[in-house]
């Protein structure tokens, strides 16, 4: 188990996104804390981390479940300057970020992007995974919590079985244990280039479409009401998923891929 001190050392005033650390043994939810903190005088940019949360959250509500002191969560809250028309490419950009920052540890391993944001392996095993949550008041983006977990040291033998079919970690693909909070200096780096990249009015979509490993092939997309069956054919400028099905190409902005494999060659347009 590491402890408080190592995780505060990761901190720096020379960043905005991590310029202070603040870790728990134990929390709600991350994202929880983070968003309170952007109340209190210097939560812009806190990194909070705990070695287990009771009530972490993944996308579409579900819980975020993992063992204590194995793997890496944490959740940045932020007030970030941009147009609420480019709140989406901040997911994009923390999975740009959380894909660079686990490859940096894990050198040799070929990690790709899941659309929107997991982090996955060559065989499509999930290794992190991303909820971002923005408000909007008066038409303004007026707060954006990242909330982020990494699978690092919890090897797949040790995971439940319904994890293991579809998940793995960082310690599996490189071969070895990894140290989580170098991990975290990492990880804040990246975020802290990316978050400023995008406020400048960079966009994160070209370095994302270099990792995605969905293009050519096909998809089921859950979008709440209906799974969506496709090829897919690319990530458009605004992070949109682009999705060739039988009535024609359609831009998905919301949504949850729950099943790809390799489409036959007659299926791809083209």
């Amino acid at each position: 188990m590491t402890d408080a001190a190592a995780w505060s050392r990761v901190a720096d005033p020379a960043r905005r996104v991590g310029r202070s650390v603040e870790f728990h043994d134990e929390i709600g939810s991350t994202n929880d804390r983070a968003r309170a903190a952007l109340r209190e005088p210097g939560g812009d940019g806190l990194a909070v981390v705990a070695d287990l949360q009771t009530a972490g959250r993944g996308r579409r509500g579900r819980a975020w479940v993992s063992p204590a002191a194995v793997n890496l969560a944490v959740s940045v809250g932020v007030r970030p300057l941009l147009e609420p028309s480019r709140a989406g490419l901040l997911g994009i950009a923390a999975a740009v970020a959380t894909r660079d920052a686990c490859a940096a540890l894990a050198p040799g391993a070929t990690l790709g992007i899941r659309w929107p944001n997991d982090v996955v392996t060559s065989s499509g095993e999930k290794v992190a995974g991303l909820l971002v949550e923005t408000a909007v008041e008066d038409g303004q983006l007026v707060e954006a919590v990242i909330g982020i977990g990494i699978n690092v040291n919890w090897r797949r033998e040790a995971m439940p079985d319904e994890f293991a079919a579809r998940a793995s970690s960082l310690a599996d693909v490189a071969g070895r244990e990894l140290d989580r909070t170098a991990l975290l200096g990492v990880l804040l780096d990246a975020l802290d280039a990316e978050l400023a990249a995008l406020e400048r009015g960079g966009s994160p979509v070209d370095r994302f479409r270099s990792v995605s490993v969905l293009d050519g092939r096909r998809v089921a997309v859950d979008l709440g009401e209906e799974v969506l069956e496709g090829i897919a054919a690319g990530i458009g400028d605004d992070g949109a998923l682009l999705v060739d099905t039988v009535a024609g190409r359609v831009a998905l902005t919301i949504g949850e891929v729950v099943s790809v494999r390799d489409a036959d060659p007659a299926e791809v347009p083209g």
